[in-house]
């Protein structure tokens, strides 16, 4: 059987990374000859999640309650879902490549006594069992053999597009609450603050991003930028100097320590294409690059490239789209 943990966002709704992973849950379901595929969330589901994983082929869905889950806390969530993973007898068990997801993994790969693979694209044979996955920000990949079990890993995102299976699950509830040491709820989250809105939309799910980095000059630099943003309904992307400069709030950074996008177009203003920032944008459809230096690396790598002044540039294809929409 294979275990997939399952984030909810505050809508009750499974987020899209999770919903990627039960997409190749089910593909590394299929290939083992149709096992099972449990989900794992925490808390009481909200209306409409059990059916909506249903639609992802899920059997059955656990949801871990108690206080003990009130707050995230890596270790508990770990505990949870090793309680879920030994009662069920699963060989597999799997996350999202996200921050939740592999802190959780991490604690239950360690209390397993088993390797754990971050960040999979794919997997190979099942005997080995094999995955090929993300490193050093997703300059290299590695391929890496999962012989004990279970076998944990987390999925990259958009490592797969995310789709309903042809067939559903049957979609049982099944409420839980396992016990959790104190231990486990040492490191845990005591507050949240709310970042600051995403005025242009969200980043991860956006299908045209306009990124802005060190060229944009200044926190005063973004005028004809969120311009193009707003006149494309884009969102905006920033590269992580430009979030350490202070000139733009951290939840639009995109790269290896922010978002990994994946939009049908992402237009890069400014943005050198540093490893990083390369590894949250490299699944992108296509790349419009507007950069002074013609040897940047987001240049080299991108489908089409401007080559110029951003603060020249963009306020000319601005003044293009109002004249043709007026038109």
């Amino acid at each position: 059987m294979i275990v997939v943990l399952v984030e909810v966002s505050p809508a009750g709704e499974a987020v899209e990374t999770s919903r990627e992973a039960l997409t190749m849950a089910r593909e590394l379901s299929a290939a083992g000859g149709g096992v099972p595929i449990d989900a794992v969330v925490v808390g009481e589901p909200a209306e409409g999640l059990v059916p909506a994983l249903a639609s992802y082929g899920v059997r059955r869905v656990h949801a871990l309650t108690g206080g003990a889950y009130d707050a995230f806390a890596g270790a508990a969530w770990a505990a949870g879902l090793l309680h879920v993973r030994e009662r069920s007898g699963a060989v597999v068990v799997m996350a999202a490549g996200t921050s939740r997801g592999n802190e959780v993994l991490a604690h239950v790969a360690a209390r397993s006594g088993v390797p754990m693979a971050a960040n999979v694209l794919s997997f190979g044979g099942l005997s080995p069992f094999t995955v090929t996955r993300q490193v050093v920000g997703g300059a290299a990949l590695e391929e890496m053999q999962l012989g004990q079990r279970p076998a944990v890993f987390t999925v990259a995102g958009h490592a797969v597009q995310a789709a309903p299976a042809d067939a559903p699950g049957a979609g049982e509830l099944v409420v839980e609450t396992p016990d959790v040491a104190p231990a486990d709820l040492v490191a845990r989250v005591v507050s949240t603050d709310e970042p600051e809105p995403d005025l242009s939309g969200t980043l991860k799910s956006a299908k045209v991003v306009v990124g802005a980095g060190r060229g944009a000059g200044s926190a005063d630099g973004f005028a004809e930028i969120l311009e193009l943003t707003d006149l494309l309904g884009a969102s905006l992307g920033v590269s992580r100097v430009v979030t350490s400069l202070g000139w733009r709030p951290h939840h639009e950074q995109v790269g290896q320590t922010g978002s990994r996008i994946s939009p049908d177009l992402y237009i890069p203003c400014g943005i050198s294409g540093a490893i990083q920032h390369w590894a949250g944008c490299s699944s992108a459809k296509a790349i419009l690059a507007i950069n002074t230096d013609p040897d940047a690396p987001m240049v080299t790598k991108a489908t089409h490239a401007v080559i110029g002044d951003l603060h020249e540039v963009i306020p000319a294809v601005n003044e293009e789209i109002r004249r043709r929409r007026a038109g």
